[in-house]
This record gives structure tokens, C-alpha cells and sequence, in this order.
């Protein structure tokens, strides 16, 4: 991630009329200086408008459900898509999508945006040569979601279906500006470092058995 975007602490708990909120805007401001410097670039290149940001991070999502171990069909289904994921995420940011979800079945639901998704940060650079341009677009996204994660013995792990949660996240996209028929692709997350601690992972064991008697053991 060129330049990474430094979310202002207390975001979306803020309001502009408390003393920290009033800092909050002004040093928005100064973050804001050099995105305007290559937003009209990026625009002319590629285009901003009509992103499909909502589209895109909804679709990465649910292509991501993986394999289906059916906790609640009877049955397994496969709903991993691996041509369609790497459409919508780049090289960089698949290998964190996927590590780990194999034998998981993961359910997760979008229930409703509380705000409306707002581009916060624009960078531009050349990788190599002045030529090979990438434009990288950080979008602040505050919304109301479920997600739950079951091991391969159908045992929660993480989360729950039951109560949705509050997320905000700032996501990163990246296009590579050479070439007119790209697209916006998911390239990473920005966690600030005022960010509460996830829950933590609902370790599960087997259960002892009993004991085995000495004398009843045999050859």
C-alpha cells in the first residue's frame, strides 16, 4: 500500500462539535492535500465515478464462503470461487483472503451500510519507471454486518448469525492506470492502531473419554 492513510482516532464516534472532533477535521484537511493533487489524474486515467466499491467488497465477500461442510443443508456444497475472488481481489491481497478457511464454513451477511462509503484517500505512483502507473483509492466503509465461522465439525468458532455487529473498515483498492480496460480490485485493509481487539477464536476440544481399566485391557 503506497502512502497508507492514517484513520483519525475515535472515527465515526466523534461528533464535529467536541474539542477531539474539532482536530479530527483539521488534520482530515491536511491528509486531504495530496489526494487532491492526484485525484484529477486518476479521474482523467480511469475514472472515479461509478467504482462500484459497494459491489466490489460485497462481491469478495461472498465468493469467499468456501468450502461447505452443510452444518445446516445435510449436505456439502462447494461455493468457493476461485476465478471469480481473483477478479475481485489482487495478487497481494488473495493469500490473506483464503489462508486458513480451508475445512471453515464461513457465513457471512451484509445487513446495511450506516453510512454512505466515502473515498478517503487517493495516491498515484509509478512502480519501476514513470510509465507503469497505479492508482490506489483507500474508501472508508461503515456498515452492519454478520459473520459467522465454524470449524469442519460444525462448532462456532468466531462470531455468531444470531446478532449483527457494527464494522468499520478502510479498504484499499487498486487499478493499474495503463491499461483502459482494468478495474478496481480489493488490494488490502488499513487497521488503525486505536482499533478495539477482535474477539478472540473459540478454541474447541475433543472431549476425554473414560479412563480405560487395567484389567479389562486385552491384546
Amino acid at each position: 500500500i503506497m502512502d497508507p492513510y492514517v484513520p483519525p482516532e475515535g472515527d465515526a464516534r466523534l461528533t464535529s462539535l467536541s474539542k477531539d472532533g474539532v482536530k479530527q477535521q483539521m488534520q482530515k484537511l491536511r491528509q486531504t492535500a495530496a489526494s487532491q493533487l492526484a485525484w484529477e489524474f486518476v479521474r482523467e486515467k480511469a475514472g472515479i465515478c461509478g467504482l462500484g466499491k459497494g459491489e466490489i467488497y460485497g462481491g469478495r465477500s461472498e465468493n469467499l464462503l468456501g468450502r461447505k461442510v452443510g452444518i445446516f443443508e445435510g449436505k456439502g456444497r462447494n461455493f468457493f470461487n476461485k476465478q471469480k475472488l481473483h477478479s475481485l481481489v489482487t495478487e497481494r491481497c488473495y493469500p490473506d483472503m483464503v489462508r486458513g478457511n480451508r475445512y471453515r464454513t464461513i457465513r457471512w451477511r451484509f445487513v446495511e451500510s450506516l453510512e454512505p462509503p466515502r473515498v478517503v484517500h487517493l495516491r498515484c505512483e509509478g512502480v519501476m519507471n514513470r510509465g507503469n502507473l497505479y492508482g490506489q483509492v483507500t474508501v472508508r466503509m461503515h456498515s452492519r454486518q454478520i459473520l459467522a465461522i465454524y470449524d469442519r465439525f460444525g462448532r462456532l468458532m468466531y462470531g455468531g448469525e444470531e446478532i449483527p455487529k457494527d464494522v468499520l473498515e478502510y479498504v484499499v483498492f487498486e487499478r493499474y492506470l495503463v491499461n483502459p480496460y482494468g478495474t478496481w480490485r480489493m488490494h488490502g485493509k488499513i487497521v488503525p492502531e486505536w482499533a478495539p481487539p477482535k474477539d478472540p477464536i473459540i478454541k474447541t476440544v475433543m472431549i476425554p473419554g473414560p479412563a480405560p481399566d487395567p484389567s479389562e485391557e486385552h491384546e
